[in-house]
């Protein structure tokens, strides 16, 4: 925000930025998609609720970013601006509920979760991958002084605490036995997905700043013609 007030952005550098942006959110969607089949596939072998969330988390976080993307290749994005942010919140939701009933369904029947070594391995790689997926967005999000970026990355490094969860779930299971760690985890992904479908609910996600983004944008440059 301060760097764009002191000295503003050269057209070049500011397309430079809008490109790197760009290429962070196609890789994060490219990885999430990636995280998504293993983690589902793992957690079906392994019976880990966890696993399964965390890879429905990561289809809504691409089915999300797909939705805002798609928006804005509309002539008139505001008009589908609530209907996508609903849509969203509502898988959010689902997510939540699906989660929390079956990680207390697998709390109360003593579903035995099987070491998983894929799991413990995707969700690691994520723990590495993500904060430095995060890090990079909010940077350049920052000198473009883009509200959608710096929200996207801040939703990138959730993605992270996520993986952590579970990752540390996964290995309590497997060094300890510890089965109802996963559950827990289970519902710390629930806890997740019910404040990102609020978020979503009242317009908070990036797709609402992406709009304001425009017209700041729009504004800047009309001032710098000036």
């Amino acid at each position: 925000m301060h760097m764009t007030a002191t000295s503003p952005l050269s057209e070049a550098r500011k397309d430079a930025l809008q490109s790197r942006i760009r290429w962070i959110v196609a890789a994060t969607i490219g990885y999430n998609l990636i995280e998504a089949i293993v983690a589902v596939t793992a957690g079906t072998i392994a019976s880990s609720t966890a696993l399964i969330a965390f890879g429905l988390d990561s289809t809504i976080e691409v089915l999300s970013a797909a939705a805002v993307a798609w928006q804005f290749t509309r002539r008139d994005p505001e008009r589908w601006e609530k209907g996508t942010l609903r849509v969203i919140a509502i898988a959010f939701f689902a997510l939540a509920a699906y989660v929390t009933v079956t990680s207390l369904l697998a709390l109360l029947t003593r579903v035995e979760v099987e070491h998983s070594a894929l799991g413990i391995a995707i969700t690691a790689l994520s723990v590495i991958v993500m904060p430095f997926l995060s890090f990079a967005e909010r940077r350049a999000g920052r000198e473009l002084g883009s509200a959608t970026a710096v929200a996207d990355s801040k939703q990138t490094l959730i993605c992270t605490y996520l993986s952590a969860a579970v990752l540390i779930g996964l290995v309590l299971n497997s060094l300890f036995g510890w089965w109802w760690a996963d559950a827990i985890a289970g519902l710390v992904i629930a806890v997740f997905a019910v404040r990102e479908g609020r978020e979503a609910w009242r317009g908070d996600a990036c797709a609402t700043s992406v709009g304001v983004l425009l017209e700041d944008d729009h504004d800047e440059l009309t001032h710098d013609h000036h």
